[in-house]
Order: C-alpha cells, then sequence, then structure tokens
C-alpha cells in the first residue's frame, strides 16, 4: 500500500500542480469556510437559541470579545460570521506579523468607514496573545470610545496573556475542540458541497471517515486538509465509484501527532493531569497522560524532571526507591532516547502512580523555607560552631557540644540544633504509610527520650 501510494503520488504529482496552477487554487479548508450560524457546526454550548451571544447576535448589539480555544475549532469563522450578521466592515489583523503601525491603519480605516458609510468596524486580531503590553494599550482607546469593536482570538489562556484592561472590557468566550461526530458531519458537508468536493463524486468508507475523525482531532481545518490529501488519491471500484479506503487515510495520517502545544494552556493541562494522576495512586491514567504528551511532541526531559519532582513531592520518604527510580528513568533515556528511554519514563511513572504516598517532605520544606525567609539570619548556637582555630575555641565555639556517637543509641537525648528563637519546631510530620510508618516511629521514640532527658 505505501508503495503504490508514493508511485500514484509521484504520478499525480505533475498534472495536479498543472491544473492547479490554471486556476487560483483555495485549500478546501478555506473554501468551506462557514457563511452564516446555520452552517457554523460545533459550539453549540456558545451559540445555541437562548445563550449570550446567540441573542446578542440575534439583537445585533455586539460587544468586544475574545474567542479562546484549541486550533481549528472556529474562532476566526464566528469572527467573520458575526460581522455578517451585525453588517459590520471587517478588519483582520494578524499578532505575528503585525504591530503598532499596523493597528494604527486599521483604526484609521474604521473611522473613515464610521464618517463615510456610518458603518461599524469589527478589529479582529488572530493570535492575540502574541502582541506584547505597549501593542495591546496601542488599540484599547479605540475599543473604549466605541471606534472598533475588538474581537480577538486565542489558543492560549487570556487571564495570562491579556492585560487586565483589556480584559476587563471584553467577554471571554470558551471554544471546544471539535467531537469527532461534528468533525464527520464537516467532512460530510465537504463531499457533498459544491464548493467543496462534489463535482468528484467522491465517497468515504465508514472504518476511513472514523480515523480521519480521530486524526483530526477536534481540529476542523485539520481533517478538511487530511481529507483533500486523501481524495487525490481515491481508488475506483468496480462500481467506479471513486473510494476513499482507510488504508489510504492511515498512509496520509503516519507520524501525525496529536493536539500539543509545548509552552501553552495545553501543555499545562496535561502537566497537570500528568501529576495529579500519580498523586491519585492511578497508574493507568498516569501512563495515558505521559504517552499522550510523547506522542504530542513534549520534551522528554523536562518530563523526566517532574517524574522527579513527583517523587520528592507526592511520595517522599513513604518510598525512597521512587525518587531513585525517576532518576533512573531520567538517565536512561539521556543514554538511549526514544523509544528505549519512553519505556524507561513509563516504568517510573507507574511505579510513582502505585507507590504509598507521602508529601510530608513537601509540607516540611515549605513550612521551614517560609519560617527561614521571614525570621532574618538568627545566630548558629556556640556549640554547633565549627572550632578549627585555638581562639574559635577560647570563645566558645563547639563547647559542649554532645557528639551523638558517644551517647546511648547514638542519639543525644534533649540536645538542641535550632537557633535561639526556633526551638522546638516541628516540620517534619511522617504519615502511616509506607517507610514513612517506621520513620514516624523511630521519631515519636526520641522524642520520648528528649522528655525523659
Amino acid at each position: 500500500m505505501a508503495q503504490k501510494f508514493r508511485e500514484k503520488k509521484k504520478n499525480d504529482k505533475k498534472s495536479l500542480k498543472k491544473n492547479r496552477l490554471m486556476e487560483k487554487y483555495e485549500p478546501l479548508a478555506a473554501r468551506m469556510r462557514p457563511r452564516n450560524l446555520e452552517e457554523y457546526i460545533g459550539q453549540e454550548h456558545i451559540l445555541a437559541k437562548g445563550t449570550p451571544l446567540r441573542e446578542m447576535l440575534e439583537s445585533g448589539v455586539i460587544h468586544s470579545m475574545v474567542f479562546w480555544g484549541p486550533p481549528g475549532t472556529g474562532k476566526t469563522t464566528l469572527a467573520r460570521i458575526i460581522a455578517t450578521v451585525c453588517d459590520a466592515d471587517f478588519i483582520t489583523v494578524s499578532a505575528v506579523m503585525s504591530g503598532v503601525k499596523d493597528i494604527r491603519a486599521a483604526v484609521e480605516a474604521a473611522r473613515q468607514t464610521m464618517l463615510a458609510q456610518s458603518r461599524r468596524t469589527i478589529l479582529f486580531i488572530d493570535e492575540v496573545h502574541r502582541f506584547n503590553k505597549s501593542q495591546q494599550d496601542a488599540f484599547l482607546p479605540y475599543v473604549e470610545d466605541g471606534t472598533v469593536t475588538f474581537i480577538g482570538a486565542t489558543t492560549e489562556n487570556p487571564s495570562f496573556e491579556l492585560n487586565n484592561a483589556l480584559l476587563s472590557r471584553v467577554r471571554v468566550y470558551i471554544l471546544k475542540a471539535l467531537t469527532q461526530e461534528n468533525i464527520i458531519k464537516i467532512i460530510k458537508v465537504a463531499l457533498a458541497d459544491t464548493r467543496g468536493l462534489n463535482e468528484r463524486q467522491i465517497e468515504v468508507e465508514p472504518k476511513a471517515m472514523e480515523l480521519l475523525a480521530k486524526s483530526a482531532d477536534g481540529d476542523a481545518r485539520k481533517s478538511l486538509t487530511l481529507l483533500e490529501a486523501a481524495a487525490d488519491f481515491a481508488e475506483v471500484d468496480r462500481n467506479s465509484k471513486r473510494i476513499i479506503k482507510q488504508e489510504t487515510i492511515a498512509e496520509i495520517i503516519a507520524g501525525g501527532g496529536r493536539r500539543f502545544d509545548k509552552g501553552g494552556e495545553y501543555f499545562y493541562d496535561q502537566i497537570s493531569a500528568l501529576h495529579k494522576s500519580v498523586r491519585g495512586s492511578a497508574p493507568d491514567a498516569a501512563l495515558y497522560w505521559l504517552l499522550r504528551m510523547l506522542d504530542g511532541g513534549a520534551d522528554p526531559y523536562y518530563l523526566g524532571r517532574r517524574i522527579i519532582r513527583m517523587a520528592t513531592e507526592d511520595i517522599g520518604n513513604a518510598d525512597p526507591r521512587a525518587l531513585q527510580l525517576a532518576l533512573n528513568a531520567w538517565e536512561t533515556y539521556e543514554k538511549l532516547g526514544s523509544p528505549e528511554g519512553d519505556l524507561a519514563l513509563a516504568q517510573a511513572v507507574i511505579y510513582l502512580a502505585s507507590a504509598p504516598k507521602s508529601n510530608a517532605v513537601y509540607v516540611a520544606y515549605n513550612k521551614a523555607i517560609k519560617d527561614i525567609r521571614k525570621g532574618g539570619s538568627a545566630e548558629v548556637p556556640l556549640h554547633l560552631r565549627n572550632s578549627p582555630t585555638k581562639l574559635m575555641k577560647d570563645i566558645g565555639y563547639g563547647k559542649e557540644y554532645r557528639y551523638a556517637h558517644d551517647e546511648p543509641d547514638a542519639y543525644a537525648a534533649g540536645e538542641n540544633y535550632f537557633p535561639e528563637g526556633v526551638e522546638g519546631k516541628i516540620y517534619y510530620q511522617p504519615v502511616n504509610r509506607g517507610l514513612e510508618i517506621k520513620i514516624k516511629q523511630k521519631l515519636q521514640r526520641l522524642k520520648e527520650l528528649d522528655k525523659k532527658k
């Protein structure tokens, strides 16, 4: 199948290129962009009858807003539909390619439209999270005075990426990744629509349709791009029908990863899910999230460091082997790479999720560092100071220090190791799980010896 796929691709390349050069080529995803709300598929939670956004559109009164969601969920399309429904001029600016100069030009164009036509302007800024503070500040006054109605699109959490001043003047609508049912519906429309593949009379096998919908991973644009590529390799069956088969889809999507951004909202959501699965002693879920991130292109070394953190934060002394196994997994990946190293990370995650849990070390660390930062630089008690010289010994350094190994059970009962003002603090409180059961028993016995002393 792979050889057949490559040969057909090679044979069709020249003719396809020639045909597409004869007319202005527009990708299927662009041709199939919905023109109105009736054609728009998905996002029912914000567009169904009775929802605030739908009522706003039906009233024709629009406000500034931000669409936050994954790629291919219809953010730009929805902004264009809003402009059409509200009979507003539509100016689009890309935060990747534009700067303050472009914003000012857009604002001036909006002013002219208002003066000449008494028509509102929607200023749509794609990937608005890429604008810095000064760029966001540049168009804020024109949002306030009504020169433009601002609609932004972002894949990043607006709480972190947009100025508070801007956020306070917009309403944020969250767009969700499309369901497989949404994607299948989009594919069927593209196959039947005259703007799409209707003239080519192409059918898609049910299993191929399902695989295509899964591979799109909630991204409408990706689903149509894959469909368009597969259409060029549709096979003619005995009834002269052009069929896209499952094998063809599998060839096209080979090597494609899941939706994953290496530094944005989805990245941190998945890291959070992995960590919480380990903490919650759910090895199967923990493995799922680890492999989901590896499959999506996450940095394995970053994952290795986070796994080490999980071992110390959520397991600690309940099972000290967890930290060693996490370190070993990180080192194994460093030496072997993928896929052998992936398996080592998976082993570590499953072990950590299955291990007894304790956050006693983590809690103790936070309590101690809080006291240190608010307490100043307390002096080291004289009996604990080093005394390598005669002068130091003469002024009391190390005086009355009790060498633990000279005491019964190698423990100097009643001795104080804290600086003045901190005596008696208890930070570490072992839990009744794993090895910390024995650690707790020992520390309780030592405290009893302190009381007797």
